[in-house]
This record gives structure tokens, sequence and C-alpha cells, in this order.
């Protein structure tokens, strides 16, 4: 079958091997099922325009289910190594005689348009799933111990008294309002370029209505020209997916942090550990270095995908439909390595009580509390009891040397006279300030690090990543029932209707 009229020579073998066939290769490894899908889909508007009969219809349904990637890759050839024209001169090779009117009133632009988008779509799906993994193992994990004290750091600098669970529910509300993020993209991607032609539409009367549920999308993109020419779907999935590496690296940090020897509050088991050639004494965990520098692939990636796409202009072009997307399954593969990997770590952590409660015992983490207690009970401004405070714990860290539970009342007192206030029994303001179980209980805000708040929050996030769970699901069953109603569609009915 000649391909085109246009053409006297085959393409350049540095085009065919730098270009044609790495492209050829990735879509008939990632794309080839949904090309045949959105052929059926054609299929099913061809008799219903009366183009081509249910016998046509039938046999080139069987001849599309008959494609396989070793039969499409040994073809590639002589087919410019276009999965498209492949899959057209083998299907038509299969056929009991030739169907004249096949791929009339046709275009490659919305095809391949669509083909990656629905490939886009399913990664989305199984990236989503994977989310929801790693958002019920943290959430289990987290509900094992929201009493533990913990120090709670900002600015690298010790802050206030939380707990294990407080601080993996911070990663189970990152991970569902990345689901919740993607699920708006989603539903925001899922709308069909079938039907847009070349650029500007086409002659005969297709439903692209019609075709976009057959393909599972909820209807067609409006503009046939932005139907073609954007690829603006890749950009919004990229986007929440950096912008989920991001938060997974702050995450995999404070871990790295915590796990070293200089803080010692969490380790990972030894087959999620490494070794020092040279310093037997160590135990490093490279895992955690190569999940986080592999977020940094996310935005890396991400800012690819629009600088392929920048400046082009605005029609269907190659620059931007393949080359621009060029690493896009690299980014699933990223995503998803990322996802595993964190997942594992989460579901394998042991926090080291022990250290952690000692860390705060040794520290004063009572400040902000005492600021309260003197603003609330000796009504001094509250800037002013922040001072006094700062300048209490100043004083008993000269003092004592920081150890664990030093008080001074009397440095208290001085502090407050200073500042022009008399307290009364300045050892009853302190009377919390080195009981770490204290510090946690008197948080009693919603969202707060008290083991009540974390159980409620938990219970709260539990209904979340529930209701998430099932609108994702309710997605993937409508894309399969779109498979399978144009699947049945094309099997040969007794009265010959599509």
């Amino acid at each position: 079958m000649r391909l085109t009229g246009r053409l006297t020579a085959e393409p350049d073998d540095f085009i065919r091997q730098e270009f044609l066939e790495p492209q050829f290769r990735h879509e008939v490894a990632n794309l080839l099922p949904w090309y045949v899908l959105i052929e059926k889909a054609l299929l099913r508007e061809y008799h219903r325009m009366g183009v081509l009969s249910s016998t046509q219809v039938g046999h080139l349904a069987g001849a599309l289910d008959g494609l396989t990637q070793e039969e499409l890759t040994a073809n590639a050839g002589v087919a410019l190594s276009d999965i498209a024209l492949a899959m057209e001169t083998r299907a038509a090779k299969a056929l009991p005689e030739p169907v004249p009117a096949w791929h009339v009133d046709r275009s490659r632009n919305d095809l391949q348009a669509c083909a990656q988008l629905l490939y886009g779509r399913a990664q989305v799906s199984e990236i989503a799933a994977m989310l929801g993994e790693l958002t019920k193992v943290a959430h289990e994990r987290a509900a094992q111990d929201v009493t533990s004290p913990m120090p709670g750091y900002t600015q690298l600098q010790s802050a206030q008294i939380i707990t294990p669970g407080f601080y993996l529910s911070a990663v189970v509300e990152h991970a569902l309002h990345v689901s919740s993020r993607l699920l708006a993209t989603y539903d925001r991607i899922n709308f069909s370029p079938l039907g847009a032609g070349p650029m500007a539409g086409q002659e005969l009367a297709w439903d692209r209505n019609r075709l976009a549920r057959a393909i599972g999308c909820d209807g067609p993109v409006p503009h046939s020209l932005a139907a073609v020419a954007s690829r603006e779907w890749l950009l919004d999935v990229a986007s929440d997916i950096a912008s989920a590496g991001v938060g997974f690296s702050r995450f995999l940090t404070d871990l790295m942090a915590w796990s070293s020897s200089a803080y010692g509050l969490v380790e990972l088991p030894d087959g999620l550990a490494g070794i020092s050639a040279a310093m037997p004494q160590k135990k490093n965990y490279p895992l955690l270095e190569r999940l986080r520098g592999r977020t940094g692939h996310l935005t890396a990636l991400y800012v690819d995908f629009a600088t392929g796409q920048r400046n082009t202009p605005y029609s269907n072009m190659v620059e931007v439909s393949k080359e621009a997307g060029l690493h896009a399954s690299t980014m699933f593969a990223t995503v998803r390595a990322v996802l595993t990997g964190f997942t594992l770590v989460i579901d394998n952590l042991r926090w080291r009580t022990d250290r952690m409660r000692a860390a705060c015992e040794e520290d004063h983490f009572g400040g902000f509390s005492l600021a309260n207690e003197l603003t609330l009970r000796a009504n001094v401004p509250w800037r002013t009891a922040q001072v006094i405070a700062g300048r209490y714990v100043t004083a008993v860290l000269a003092e004592g040397d920081g150890r664990a539970g030093h008080v001074n009342p009397a440095a208290l007192g001085s502090a407050a006279w200073e500042a022009g206030y008399a307290l009364d029994a300045p050892a009853s303001y302190l009377t919390n300030s080195v009981d770490v179980d204290a510090q946690l209980r008197a948080k009693v805000s919603a969202g707060s690090a008290s083991p009540a708040s974390v159980a409620a929050l938990l219970a709260e996030q539990r209904e979340r990543l529930d209701t998430v769970a099932a609108e994702w699901n309710t997605r993937r069953a409508a894309v399969q029932d779109a498979i399978a109603a144009t699947d049945a569609a094309l099997r040969p009915a007794p009265e010959g209707v599509i």
C-alpha cells in the first residue's frame, strides 16, 4: 500500500533512527490499546452515518483486535514508522476484501491528540490509586501512636511538642490534597479531541458527543483548533505532580534529618538501609536521598514540558505533540517510583520513643504556654509576656546548662519584675513547663497535636479518604463501562444495528 503521493523517498536514516523509530516504539508499547479503542469508536460512527456496513465494521473490529505489538513493530518500516499508518496497513491485510471508505474524512491530528490524552488519563488514574495506598498506610501508622511526645521544629529549632501520629497525619493531609487536586484535573482534561480533524473540523456529520462517550470522555473539546493544538492537559497533570513532589521532598528531608546520628529519632530496617565501606559504624539511608532526588526530576519535567510548548504556533505541531511531551512517560514512571518508595518508608518507620522523649525533656518547649499563662492569669500584654518568657528561658539555660527538668521560679519572678510586673507564686506558672505530656494535652484547638485532636482529625481524614477513593472508582468504572459498551456494540447483531 502506497502511503504518500507527495514524497518519492523514504525517510532519511537520521530522521528514522533519531525520531520516528523511538516514537513508534513508545506508542506501540504504551498507546496501542487507546488507538484501538479510538478506531473502534470511529467505526461505530462510520456505521451510524451509513459510510460502512455492519459486515465491514465487524471485519475491521476483528482485525483491530488482532493487532499485536510484535506485528506492528516488525512492519514499522513499510508504514513510515507511524503507528496509525502501521495499524491501517496491518489491519487492511487481515480483511477478506478491501474497505475503501475506511479512514475517509479522517486525520491523524485529532487521532494522535486523543490517544495521548487517553494514555495520560490512564496514568493519572494509576497514580491516584498509588496515592490512595500511601494515604491508607500513613493513616494507619498515624493512628498507632498519637501520645508519644517528640520535638517539633520551626526554622530547624525546637518549637513545640508533637507526636508521630500528628506528623504522619500531615503526610495524610498532603496526599489527600494531591489526590483531590488530581481528581479535579482529571475531570477538567477528560474531553475528547475526536472529530476535530486536522484543525478546522471535518466534512461528515460526526457525532462528537457520541464519540466522546464511546472512549469514556465527558464530552468533546468544544473548539476544533484547541482540540489538536493544545497539550495543556500534560501541563496540568505535570503541575499537580511537580507540586506533589515538592511536598514529599520536605517530608523526606525531615526523615533524613531525624534518622541521622545527630537526632536519632527514627530508623528504618536494615533492608531499607545502606552501609559505608570505610566507616563500619554508619547505617546510611540512601533510599531517602534517592527518593528526595527523584522529586527534583518531577519539577524539572514540568519545566521541560512548558519550555517545549512555549512560543510554538497555536496549531497542530509535531514539536508540541511529540517532542515537547517526549519525557511524559519518564514523569509517570518517576512519580510512581516516588510513591512506591515513600509508601515503603512510611510503612517501615520505627519511632525511637525513648530518644524522642529525652529530646523533649532536654529542651525548653514550654515558652509558648508560659507566655499564654502570663497573659491570661497575670494580665501581662502578650508581646511583653513573650519577652518575659524569653528572658526566663535564657536565664535557666545559662544557670542549668540546659539540664532536663531545670526550673527556677525566682528567675521567672525576676524577669517579670524587670518588665514591670509582679507575679504571685511564680512557681505556679511553671507547673507544666517541663511536663511534656501536659504540653501535648494543652493543645485543644482542632487540628492540633493533642491526642484527642489528632484522633478527631484522623477520623475526619478517614471519611475524606473514603470519599476520594469512591470518586476515583467512579471515574475508573466509567471508562471501563465505555470500553465494554464500545466492544459490545461492534459484535455482530441479528438486526445489524451497531
